[in-house]
């Protein structure tokens, strides 16, 4: 697998990166020779005297993604000073007041 100037611009993008176009060229060869060292780390783990190097499970299980509550000890409004319909209620700063 190669990578492309189009590749690098795609993660850039992803990562909200801003890269010059001059500097493409240069961030195309360091990422390839990323891709071709984690290459190398795949044919480690296909030759039978790496099982040393190798632990835990051929694969691992994944989780279900769900969205979950904290599980909080207490309800913020048993620890808050003031709480109304859901919000902490907090005294007004005075430099927020109007002139």
């Amino acid at each position: 697998m190669s990578v492309s100037a189009k590749d690098v611009q795609h993660v850039a993008r992803l990562a909200e990166l801003a890269v010059a176009d001059a500097d493409l060229p240069a961030l195309t060869v360091q990422m390839n020779r990323i891709v071709a060292f984690v290459a190398q780390l795949s044919e480690l783990a296909d030759s039978e005297s790496s099982g040393t190097f190798l632990a835990g499970p051929d694969q691992t299980p994944l989780r279900a993604d769900e969205v979950r509550p904290g599980g909080l000890a207490r309800p913020p409004a048993a620890f808050a000073p003031e709480f109304v319909d859901g919000f902490f209620v907090v005294p007004r700063l005075g430099g927020m007041e109007e002139a």
